[in-house]
């Protein structure tokens, strides 16, 4: 498992054969413990599959597998070959975002625009309201911001972990539950979703400031605005040919799912390269993607490949920058717990308020602000943003480590309590899908729209 490069400096340098190497061993073990802890997260704790996954992502990284063997995890994930598994990542998350954009129903979203929008609002205005409230506090402690952080980039920082909703994970947790063509789904979504580029954006802002220049911020936000309009205005009737194809056919032929994923690769690059993430690109793109059997064929050849393999990649690659043994003192504790206290106050809270005051019933509005509050891998990325930028300190990342798992593994269970079991017994919802029930589009793909 050593480096094969030059004699010179062997224990350093990594040949393209030494990635090789690393990359498939660390395929197989990531593919294994994500099916593994998933299966034990639902078996004994009544977690959807995505959360065992974001949870294997934690075990094979510093904080479990390290822990107790830590050469053999840095043989096996060592630094030098970080990049490759990034790349994996971003396209196992990416893809699966876009296949999650084809079975988004526009029709819910305008039945349901003002609810959407209402949410989206609290679930941003009252985050970066309670982190005018806490940042200060936060500053008097040693060690949590880097030094020479102003206080306005910190605001806006915190402001934007809190606000953050666990995109791709919501996305998942609400197919995995058969919420994905259903008006609660589409408006989550679309919440999280807006919720999601404005803390992103509100990231580039910070960024600009340490040094990046507020072009950054330009591109990102008027970019992000260009290509939205682009897609919702035009993207439906430059993309119907591919549609017309399929029908015509009867099957997707391998021209058209190489166009497909040439418009997936150069949306997610668009949105990578102006400072968003690559997850909004192949989420709009999917959203534009014609209907009907495009996306049946679509979900049939590509989304078992992206669930199983492409997308535990994402939450490995996280999970290898989490150290969960940083909150070792008690006053960190109390700290930590204070910061997941207002968290969910903010969120959980604030999009409960909003959809009951848009004319949601109470358990309905309850459902959506448990959605909302979930966190997961987004917010990992975006706090190691923050760390590799000299924005947070490693206590302060551990602690946000902590309030991201916490809200992510609470959603599902809280869902379930205030209306998912509730809606199955009425018949509104399907029974709960296993685990292998099986990727968790292959029952939404069969259910009349």
């Amino acid at each position: 498992m050593g480096a094969h490069g030059p004699a010179v400096n062997a224990a350093a340098s990594f040949t393209p054969n030494d990635h090789s190497i690393h990359f498939f061993l660390q395929l197989a073990l990531i593919i294994l413990a994500a099916r593994v802890v998933g299966w034990l997260g639902q078996k004994f704790l009544g977690q959807p599959q995505v959360v065992g996954e974001m949870i294997a992502g934690v075990v094979l990284g510093p904080s479990l597998f390290g822990l107790f063997f830590p050469e053999l995890q840095a043989a096996i994930f060592p630094k030098e070959t970080k990049n490759v598994l990034y790349v994996g990542a971003q396209f196992g998350v990416g893809l699966y975002m876009f296949l999650v954009g084809c079975t988004l129903h526009l029709d819910h979203f305008k039945t349901k625009a003002k609810s959407a929008a209402t949410v989206s609002v609290a679930g941003i205005a009252t985050p970066f309201l309670c982190a005018v409230l806490l940042t200060p506090w936060l500053l008097g402690m040693p060690g949590l911001f880097a030094d020479g952080v102003s206080q306005w980039s910190a605001t806006l920082f915190m402001g934007a972990c809190i606000a953050l909703t666990a995109f791709p994970m919501l996305a998942r947790i609400i197919n995995e539950r058969g919420l994905a063509k259903t008006s609660l789904g589409t408006l989550s979504l679309t919440a999280g979703a807006f919720d999601d580029a404005v803390s992103w954006c509100v990231l580039a802002i910070v960024l600009a400031t340490f040094g990046g220049g507020p072009g950054i911020a330009v591109i990102a936000i008027v970019g992000g605005i260009a290509f939205t309009l682009f897609m919702l205005v035009f993207g439906k009737r430059l993309l119907a040919p591919l549609g017309r194809a399929v029908e015509t056919r009867g099957e997707m032929t391998n021209l058209v799912l190489a166009i497909t994923l040439i418009l997936f690769c150069l949306s997610a690059f668009l949105m990578d390269a102006i400072g968003i993430h690559a997850v909004f690109g192949g989420f709009l793109l999917g959203v534009c993607m014609p209907r009907g059997l495009f996306v049946a064929e679509l979900k049939r050849k590509v989304e078992p490949l992206a669930v199983v393999m492409l997308l535990p990649m994402f939450f490995t690659y996280s999970g290898l920058n989490t150290r969960m043994d940083m909150v070792n003192s008690l006053s960190l504790l109390a700290i930590a717990l204070g910061i997941l206290a207002v968290s969910i106050l903010a969120k959980l809270g604030a999009c409960w308020a909003a959809a009951r005051l848009s004319g949601e019933d109470n358990r309905t509005a309850l459902g959506i602000g448990a959605l909302m509050n979930s966190r997961g891998l987004m917010e990992l990325i975006i706090i190691n943003i923050g760390l590799q930028k000299g924005i947070i300190g490693p206590t302060l990342f551990s602690m946000m480590v902590l309030m991201a798992i916490v809200t992510t593994m609470m959603a599902g269970p809280l869902f379930e309590a205030v209306y998912g079991k509730r809606a199955r017994a009425s018949g509104e919802l399907d029974t709960l899908r296993g685990e292998d029930g099986d990727a968790p589009g292959a029952a939404i793909a069969s259910r009349p729209v």
